[in-house]
């Protein structure tokens, strides 16, 4: 996905963003939009077993603040995954994007870290004290978060340790996190928060400089800075949302002819396709309604994404896994549902997770 090899090369200043066109807006249409987002997230086509799968399926991070979340976001988009996936080596957590666990490609944590170091004296000031102190906490070795955190004498601050780049989680769900320090990356800050833009330009454009900043939990002059930095790598597209920008290298792809949908997938809370605020949620769903049902006010479901479209919601509860889908549902449809859900790699649920078919509350 995106990056290619991976480096973190900024690209030269120039115009801020809005000022790139020299041609009128391409415009985009929902369907090209939403058909570009599934091709890009490997939704509509599974990623052969392999760690170049895993790393392109964690392109943007696998926010894994529930429990499993980020497995059941890799069963998704790449084949053969298994319970024990999230232990690849080729994989590490952080605490990544709005300071959530996150489930990082571990050649690639300088985005998810450094590029989100505070844009502000004081800001950076405190992430290198805290990190400094939970050094010496640590002493070398691991120590779950909360007791480290009590150890220095702070309770979630802890995590603003993490933009220094050199802080590594561990997190099952069942307890709390293990804590432990790394070598930073040896990448600028400035390179890595270049990086990251890119790499939520890829996943998630067309965006705005605003959701930029809202979806890494960075100032909003730091979202526009970013984007008036990555320059002529940008173009501007006109969305039924209004104006918005996209790598220019993945314009091809947004005009491409949409592939096959892949018939269901049950994607987990905060999946990288349906991690979105504000106006950009109308775009994935349009009804009010529905929206209401997917992004609640607290813990999040998941998202049934049948031929394409969200078309319902999911909460799993040991090996039941109770599931809504909006409107008149065909047997083929809930038969699909079915067959994907029986098929998730969690741990513990050996013999399969049956379905129940009810509202999610």
């Amino acid at each position: 996905m995106g990056g290619g090899d991976g480096t973190l090369a900024g690209d030269e200043l120039s115009a801020h963003p809005h000022s790139l066109s020299v041609r009128a807006p391409l415009e985009l249409t929902r369907a090209q939009i939403l058909a570009f987002r599934r091709r890009v997230g490997a939704l509509d086509e599974r990623l052969p077993r392999g760690r170049r799968s895993l790393r392109q399926a964690a392109w943007a991070g696998l926010q894994d603040s529930m429990p499993r979340a980020a497995l059941v976001s890799i069963h998704a988009r790449v084949e053969g995954t298994t319970p024990s996936t999230l232990r690849d080596p080729s994989l590490v957590q952080v605490w990544g994007p709005r300071y959530s666990a996150y489930v990082v490609p571990a050649r690639d944590v300088a985005p998810f870290t450094l590029g989100r170091m505070p844009d502000d004296a004081k800001g950076r000031a405190r992430a290198l004290d805290m990190a400094t102190r939970l050094e010496a906490a640590l002493g070398g070795g691991r120590m779950g978060a909360d007791e480290a955190a009590t150890a220095i004498g702070v309770h979630n601050a802890i995590r603003y340790a993490t933009t220094t780049g050199s802080v590594l989680i561990r997190w099952d769900g069942a307890r709390q996190p293990l804590v432990w320090m790394a070598p930073a990356p040896a990448v600028d800050p400035a390179a890595a928060r270049l990086e990251l833009a890119r790499r939520y330009l890829h996943v998630f454009g067309p965006a705005t400089p605003e959701s930029f900043a809202d979806w890494a939990g960075i100032s909003v002059p730091g979202g526009r800075a970013a984007f008036e930095a990555l320059g002529r790598s940008l173009t501007t597209v006109r969305t039924p949302l209004g104006d918005a920008w996209m790598l220019a290298r993945d314009e091809p792809a947004v005009r491409a002819e949409p592939g096959s949908s892949a018939p269901v997938r049950l994607l987990p809370s905060g999946d990288a396709y349906t991690l979105l605020q504000g106006a950009d949620r109308t775009l994935l769903v349009p009804d009010a309604r529905r929206r209401g049902a997917l992004w609640t006010p607290r813990v999040w479901p998941g998202a049934i994404l049948l031929d394409g479209e969200v078309a319902g919601v999911w909460r799993r509860a040991h090996k039941l896994l109770t599931a809504e889908l909006w409107g008149r549902s065909s047997r083929t449809a809930r038969a699909s549902v079915e067959a994907e859900a029986a098929t998730l790699p969690l741990p513990g649920v050996e013999g399969g997770i049956g379905v129940r078919w009810g509202a999610v509350g």
